[in-house]
Formats: C-alpha cells, structure tokens, sequence
C-alpha cells in the first residue's frame, strides 16, 4: 500500500506543480507558450505535462474549473455578509483582488468560449449576485439603477489592473475606494488609503517592454470572470 501511495502522491505534487507554473508561464507569456518551457519550469519531462494533460485545451480546461472553484470559495463570506452593503463592498475587493493578481484569466475565458461555448458552469453565480444586489437595494444603501451586470463590468476594470503586472497591486485599493464611494462630493467621503504612485513612474510602468513589468505579452484584453454567467 506504501509503494503505490506514494507514486500517487508524486502524481498529485507534479499535478499541482503544473497547474501553478502555467498561471505563471501564461501570465508571462500568454496561453499559447510553449508547453516545453511549461515542463522546464515545474522541473518535469514533456511526457509528464501530456501525462496529465492530454493537449494545451485540456490545460486550460482544468485552469477554468479552478478559476470556478476559486470563486465558489469566495462566495459564502461575501453572500453571508452581515449588510447587503457590506457584501457588495466584498464581491467588488475579492474579485478584483483576485483577478488582478491572476492576469492569465481573460484570456483563458476567452479561449473555453472558444472551445466550448456551451460549457458555463459560473451560471450558477447570476442568481445569487442578482439576490445579493436586490438586498442592498431593499436596505437603501445601493443606488436602485445599479444591476448585476454594472458590478460585474467593475470588478473587471479593478481586476484589469494586474496588467501592469505586480507593482501596481499595492496602489488599487485605490481605484477600490473611489469606486465604492463614487466621484461626488461630500463630508462622509471615505479617505483614500495610502499614498498613490508617482505619475512618471506608473507612466513609465504601463509603457515597459517586457511581460514582468507590463503583464502577458500577448495583446489580451481584460474579460471578466462572471462573463461565465452571461
């Protein structure tokens, strides 16, 4: 029973060390790197990249239902929330927290849209932020002629941010903030957090060559990660 355990074991840790490598290889490089340099990294042969995956979609596949997975962990504390205010400030952070922090995600959505568009297993997400929108309405605390679909298009252009790669993920708190509090005027303004960056160096930044500073080489666009829903 030891002997066969542990190659399992081993399977699961080369399993999980690729899936980790390949957000960052397709961060770097966009979703159609090259698979060698995918094996390189996690310190494995090619034969085992095709051994636990059979093609480049089937990688991407697995990386979308982890994505999904991701945000099914995310939802019972933003929906248990204790105001319907307070979720809303939730879904908008945690969202965008975590798709800033994963670049590689639109263009995996785009690309399983491609493969099978058929396959949207985040639909299970509308009726619960549709819930979670009208309980924030009802206490009087969300404007009534925000939908869903607005907070979805704002947790994508947060999340956006992650294009610029690392350096810009302690500054977008920032664009949080003034999104939840609006661009209006008034005394209860909340204060915005921390000192902001330096126009010339986020303008240097955002015009760097090179996918460590200025997020995957590829010219992907943002996509957002309840567009699974639509």
């Amino acid at each position: 029973m030891t002997s066969s355990a542990s190659p399992r074991r081993d399977a699961r840790r080369n399993h999980e060390r690729l899936l980790a490598e390949a957000r960052t290889l397709f961060t770097e490089r966009g979703i159609d790197a090259p698979l060698d340099e995918l094996a390189t990294r996690a310190g494995v042969g090619p034969g085992t990249v095709y051994r636990h995956f059979a093609n480049r979609d089937a990688l991407i596949r697995e990386l979308y239902d982890a994505g999904i997975g991701d945000l099914q962990g995310l939802a019972p504390g933003i929906l248990g929330a204790e105001t319907g205010w307070r979720s809303i400030e939730l879904y908008l952070e945690r969202l965008a927290e975590w798709l800033a922090a994963s670049p590689y995600v639109p263009a995996v959505l785009r690309r399983m849209a491609e493969l099978d568009p058929t396959y949207k297993p985040g639909a299970e997400f509308a009726e619960a932020i549709a819930v979670m929108v009208a309980r924030a309405q009802e206490e009087g605390s969300l404007r009534t002629d925000v939908t869903a679909v607005d907070l979805s298009v704002l947790v994508d252009m947060l999340g956006s941010l992650g294009q610029y790669g690392g350096a810009y993920l302690p500054f977008w708190r920032r664009q949080l903030t003034i999104v939840l509090d609006g661009l209006r005027a008034r005394p209860d303004n909340t204060p915005v957090p921390g000192v902001g960056q330096e126009f010339g160096e986020f303008h240097d930044m955002s015009h760097a060559k090179g996918p460590t500073q200025a997020g995957p080489a590829t010219p992907d666009s943002p996509g957002s990660p309840l567009s699974l829903v639509e």
